[in-house]
């Protein structure tokens, strides 16, 4: 898988390769939030225990089904979560896992836990978030013509709003750092955990990337608990409304530019209405002009707003590299520190043990293989016999 950056592009190949991974299963928390998912917890945490994902963490809504029992009975840790929404339940839940590896997913069965090796793949190439494409290998049925009408313009939305093409913002399948998950800033309790997760990853300069995966629906007896238009306008709100910081030019240029055209609306219709008729509307006029100047301050704002954001950006991204270098730089001091004793051994010709526990270099054998102790009785015999005269 190519690198990516933070766009979230899908690498050309990332389809043909085979997934592998080099972070072991035990390094790895799998987070399930649920809300009345009895009828397809215990098959979703079966198949992650028998992949050898031990670690399973179910943070249940107060389900008025056997949604945790049933959990509970298949091997996983369960917890129920002080409030109520999916956002509440995953960050509740991150702060719970003392692994540095998660991957989360939902708990309705329309998610294949054979596709977490994949998503744990690219974490192992250095990504510190990676989200799973559903519309890559979706399933007949598995999303409605609505929500999937809903998606396209909500993933069209954010590519524009925040120019980051994450292909499915709203994907439940996702594997992270927790390093990274508390970088970024979330408050979203519902639904719109998902938007705000990209959004902060963009923001934060999170390296993020996309991964196919598989997509099926959802079983008979399985309720969903997502409400298409009071949710999908929740979602489109916060995208808007999260642009403030992450894109001040959008979100503060979007309004300056409707001021200024409503401004200038009222502006032509009261100059036709003098020139035509001769009738003046002053306070049309006062209202046009306010609206005229309301937007162009606003428009100025929002490219001042923008310049502060750039600047913030390079300055963190210089302090990022500034970190990196001393604790790579600590990190080799650490490495000499450790080897330093056998050194100052060699330094000073030492006679007693490396640190490995070997000989030191005036105890060795001579290279004939003789033990030092028995050539002394010879040179003294020879010794003897020249002072005699012999």
């Amino acid at each position: 898988m190519a690198p990516a950056g933070t766009d979230g592009r899908v690498p050309t190949d990332a389809a043909d390769r085979e997934p592998s991974t080099s972070i072991p299963k035990s390094a790895v928390c799998v987070l399930i939030p649920t809300l009345n998912e009895a009828a397809t917890i215990g098959d979703i945490v079966d198949a992650f225990r028998e992949d050898g994902y031990e670690n399973v963490l179910v943070v249940d809504g107060d389900s008025t089904d056997d949604t945790r029992a049933i959990a509970a009975e298949h091997g996983a840790r369960v917890i129920t979560q002080t409030g109520s929404g999916k956002g509440r339940a995953v960050r509740e839940g991150v702060a719970r896992i003392d692994v540095p590896y998660v991957v989360m997913l939902d708990g309705d069965g329309t998610y294949d836990p054979a596709d977490a090796d994949r998503l744990l793949a690219a974490l192992a190439e250095g990504y510190e978030h990676v989200i799973g494409n559903r519309f890559a290998d979706m399933e007949p049925g598995a999303m409605s013509r609505l929500n999937s009408v809903g998606n396209s313009l909500i993933n069209g939305a954010f590519e524009t709003i925040h120019g980051a093409e994450y292909v499915d913002i709203l994907s439940g399948y996702r594997a992270f750092t927790v390093d990274s998950f508390e970088r970024c800033h979330l408050s979203a309790d519902g639904f719109t955990i998902e938007t705000e997760l990209a959004v902060e990853c963009v923001k934060q300069g999170v390296a993020t990337t996309v991964v196919p995966i598989s997509y099926s629906p959802r079983p008979d007896e399985s309720e969903t608990n997502l409400h298409p238009i009071r949710d999908g306008g929740r979602i489109i709100v916060a995208l808007y409304s999260l642009a403030r910081t992450n894109n001040p030019l959008f979100y503060f240029g979007t309004i300056g530019v409707g001021a200024t055209l409503l401004g200038s609306f009222v502006a032509t219709f009261v100059l036709y209405q003098w020139i035509v008729n001769g009738v003046g509307h002053n306070i049309l006029a006062l209202v046009s002009a306010a609206a005229i100047l309301l937007g162009v301050q606003l428009l100025i704002f929002g490219v001042l707003s923008d310049m502060i954001v750039s600047l913030h950006r390079d300055q963190r991204r210089r302090l990022d590299r500034l970190a990196g270098d001393l604790r790579r730089r600590a990190e080799r001091d650490d490495g000499i520190d450790r080897s330093a004793p056998r050194r100052r051994e060699t330094e000073f010709g030492g006679r007693g043990a490396s640190d490995d526990g070997s000989a030191g270099a005036d105890d060795r054998a001579p290279a004939d293989g003789r033990p030092a102790s028995d050539e002394q009785p010879a040179d003294d015999a020879r010794s003897a016999r020249a002072r005699r005269g012999e």
